[in-house]
């Protein structure tokens, strides 16, 4: 009987699991989960703090799903080393795991910059795990000032969640614009706007240098490199997260920022796969290989991870950088690499961009709109040649009206 061993129990993890059973219905599997909780879906955190879900809603299998797939789960458990000669896992307490074939789906951890004066600061979180949200929650009240530094995605759906919770919230960061790893600054601005219109404030273009205490009050303060000072109560780190490659990396593993994969996920380092954030692969849109942390791309990767690991033929070659994410409802959904022919409609509300290069959409930005971005996400995924549609219609609209029927009956069977 084959030994499986998954490092993690995210998205990645628990799509491994599906593909080994696809294949093998014997094997045993044991899950090492540095969490105390079965899978959820982590976007759903900031819900959870605006009461739009409870932990039951957010749990991405049902309760029944470890037992009926044969899984011995070990939570709370965190893997140090990987023995890639015995073929075995060492757990923090000295545990060792055997396996046969293993998948890290470790994730991403909370990146924390070495700041003056951050280790005095008694209440401050990171905004990535179940576990930080509930914290958070007992943390904060409606008279609370609280500074988030990051304007990225974690730290906005962190303020958008608090913004009915507590008094004052502002974000700091370096750049000059909001979410600046995928909006440049016109289209952030329409995001920046519809939070400042909830009472978020910003200090953007500026970093903080120290933090510190008022000498009259006692209270906290960040000293930014501009010479603001901001007061808080409690404070959020969401500078950005990185991967958690090194289990791998430590024992040769190749990659760079990441832990490096092929189309099968297969690593550098024999019987070991991987899955998830904690990856790079190579983005069909570009050809670059990079980090594509999302959870399509983890889903999918988990997947195919685990059908090969069970001696099954799957690849995954679509891998594309792709964000969808809504502040106060407005939504704003990204996807491939902003390079080309630019196709551009906007408004007072709203913006749309479609990039064009080389007979195919390379890439989009939607604000505010309602189109159909799956459909424009599947063209980039799958390389679909902009002469095989009716690209002017789907400028205006993103609708399958605009494939051939023939392209219709592939997609979607039966008579069209």
């Amino acid at each position: 009987m084959r030994r499986y061993v998954i490092i993690g129990n995210g998205i990645s993890a628990v799509n491994c699991i599906e593909g080994i059973r696809s294949v093998d219905a014997e094997g045993r599997i044991t899950v090492i989960s540095g969490e105390k909780h079965p899978a959820y879906c982590r976007p759903l955190i900031s819900y959870l703090l605006e009461d739009r879900t409870d932990q039951k809603r957010m749990q991405y299998r049902d309760p029944g799903f470890y037992d009926r797939m044969g899984c011995e789960m070990l939570y709370g458990r965190k893997a140090v080393r990987i023995d890639k000669e015995d073929k075995k896992v060492e757990l923090y307490d000295g545990t060792l795991q055997p396996y046969d074939v293993l998948c890290v789906a470790a994730g991403s951890h909370p990146f924390v910059p070495r700041l003056n004066g951050l280790d005095a600061v008694e209440k401050k979180f990171s905004f990535t795990t179940l576990d930080d949200a509930l914290a958070l929650e007992q943390a904060v009240d409606k008279d609370s000032k609280v500074l988030i530094v990051g304007a990225g995605m974690i730290g906005l759906k962190c303020a958008e969640c608090l913004a009915e919770r507590v008094s004052e919230i502002t974000v700091c960061d370096l750049a000059d614009h909001v979410l600046p790893t995928f909006l440049d600054f016109e289209c952030a601005s329409y995001v920046q706007k519809r939070l400042e219109e909830h009472g978020i404030s910003f200090a953007l273009g500026d970093s903080v240098e120290h933090f510190g205490k008022d000498p009259s009050s006692g209270k906290n303060e960040a000293v930014l490199k501009s010479g603001t000072v901001l007061p808080f109560d409690v404070l959020v780190l969401a500078i950005g997260a990185r991967a958690n490659a090194s289990l791998v990396k430590d024992i040769g593993g190749a990659g760079e920022r990441g832990i490096a994969v092929d189309e099968c996920m297969r690593t550098s380092i024999q019987d070991i796969y991987a899955a998830g954030d904690c990856t790079e692969s190579t983005d069909v849109s570009c050809g670059d290989r990079k980090l594509l942390s999302n959870l399509p791309n983890a889903a999918m990767q988990g997947y195919v991870a685990g059908v090969n690991m069970a001696g099954g033929s799957a690849v995954f070659d679509k891998a594309i950088m792709m964000n969808s994410i809504s502040f106060f409802g407005l939504h704003s959904m990204t996807a491939g690499t902003y390079t080309g022919e630019l196709f551009e409609e906007k408004t007072d509300t709203s913006v749309k961009r479609l990039y064009t290069e080389n007979d195919l959409l390379k890439g989009f930005v939607l604000i505010g709109t309602s189109d159909r971005a799956g459909i424009y996400t599947s063209m980039i995924r799958n390389r679909t040649p902009l002469s095989s549609v009716d690209f002017e219609m789907m400028k205006k609209a993103a609708t399958t009206a605009a494939f051939s029927a023939g392209a219709r009956e592939r997609m979607f069977g039966g008579t069209v």
